[in-house]
């Protein structure tokens, strides 16, 4: 017996009883988005390594231990993407779309990252992500938090989640916290798990958020980032709190919230939940001035988001929110092969004039009494049958599965106008 194939752990299928849940929420944000005037771009799956190791950091466990990378026939590095920002500005750069410009982009997509699989956490998985360029002040920062906060509120999970901020200063002043992290944590190097110590010699400020109990009773006495920000850092971060404060977006800081990559700088924020056990990162962002200019374009302040689908997707299944199921509004049957034509041609004419109707027609052959055991398991509201008798005469009959109703005849040239008076009640 040949043995079957499964799928790769940690890239799952989205099954069919599944997949409405996640157009549910892929509409949310295309309207969202859309109505806030961003234009959505597509970017490859597949780029070279290099794009990575400038913009996420080589020291990051992203480039060090979790890109999915290989040599192609000519020998150049290329890598799965494991994030969209770095795309996103290589795809402007490569386009001119920053040249005196401003730009507000979005994307979704499947990333992948060969790490632990998880609940809430997959090698392969997918991201919503919103990128805005070529604006410098606190208002854009503030604008694409409240679009966060809107696609949030539309999928029911506004409650459920909690806004945290933080600010990572200037390069400068990051450079200059990162030294005082670094001193502090170096004399308490006996205290330090293995992963902290890696982390102290090429990413200190990872350090920050360790799930670690013993790391963070330790970090109590560590210096803090917001005493080495900036003048401009932290007027920028004041500034911001004041819009989100005026829009009624409520918000807690978290001196100990970074980002896992590089590029990050001012402004980061997370919505989270406690509702997802340790992957509760629903939704994370902040601003990225430098990473244009370190891909090789003219300097371009930057700033996005992105929001994990899957994470949302847990949240809607625990909270029994939106638990869509695609079922026909009509279930279409027919008693022979000449009755299928008819049936066949006549559900088309239907799904014309009714574009929002859904359509079951009955495929198969067997009896209409087992049809009709079919249509009533499908939660069909109504059903069409083209019978022998019906066929003779040109003629349909519809039957209301939902209601007591007696069955009605009517001519095939009058199925548009019989139709149109039920659908209203649908």
């Amino acid at each position: 017996m040949v043995s079957s194939i499964q799928a790769i752990r940690g890239m799952n299928d989205i099954l069919p009883n599944e997949t409405p849940l996640w157009q549910f929420v892929e509409k949310v944000l295309a309207d969202v988005l859309q109505s806030a005037c961003y234009q959505e771009i597509r970017l490859p799956i597949v780029e070279k390594t290099e794009l990575f190791k400038r913009s996420v950091g080589e020291s990051t466990d992203i480039v060090e231990k979790e890109m999915y990378t290989f040599d192609d026939r000519n020998g150049d590095s290329l890598s799965l993407r494991p994030e969209g920002t770095a795309c996103s500005v290589r795809a402007g750069i490569e386009h001119g779309l920053f040249h005196n410009q401003i730009q507000r982009l979005w994307y979704t997509g499947p990333f992948f990252r060969h790490e632990r699989p998880q609940k809430g956490r997959y090698r392969q998985f997918y991201q919503c992500g919103v990128e805005a360029f070529g604006l410098t002040g606190p208002d854009i920062d503030a604008e694409l938090i409240l679009l966060s906060a809107r696609i949030l509120d539309k999928l029911g999970l506004k409650s459920h989640v909690i806004l945290e901020l933080n600010s990572l200063g200037s390069a400068e002043s990051r450079k200059k916290y990162d030294q005082a992290l670094v001193d502090f944590l170096s004399a308490r190097q006996d205290q330090l798990d293995e992963d902290c110590k890696r982390r102290l010699i090429t990413n200190p400020l990872r350090i920050l958020d360790s799930k670690n109990p013993a790391i963070q009773a330790l970090l109590q006495d560590a210096p803090q980032l917001s005493d080495y920000l900036d003048t401009e850092s932290e007027e920028h971060f004041v500034a911001l709190q004041t819009l989100l404060k005026a829009a009624n977006i409520s918000f807690r800081i978290n001196p100990k919230l970074v980002r896992g990559l590089d590029y990050y700088s001012k402004t980061v924020f997370e919505w989270v939940t406690e509702s997802l056990g340790a992957q509760g990162a629903v939704c994370s962002g902040g601003r990225y001035d430098g990473l244009v200019e370190q891909l090789g374009g003219k300097p371009t302040p930057a700033c996005g988001f992105a929001i994990g689908m899957e994470r949302i997707v847990l949240l809607l299944q625990q909270f029994n929110l939106h638990t869509t199921t695609v079922q026909p509004d009509v279930y279409f049957m027919s008693d022979q092969l000449a009755a299928f034509e008819r049936a066949l041609v006549l559900s088309d004419q239907l799904r014309n004039a009714f574009p929002d109707l859904k359509i079951l027609l009955h495929s198969g052959g067997g009896s209409l009494k087992n049809q009709f055991k079919k249509a009533d398991k499908s939660g069909a509201s109504i059903a069409l049958i083209i019978g022998e008798e019906e066929l003779a005469q040109g003629k349909i009959s519809l039957k209301l599965l939902r209601e007591t109703a007696p069955q009605v005849n009517f001519l095939e040239k009058e199925l548009i106008s019989h139709i149109e008076h039920y659908v209203t009640r649908l």
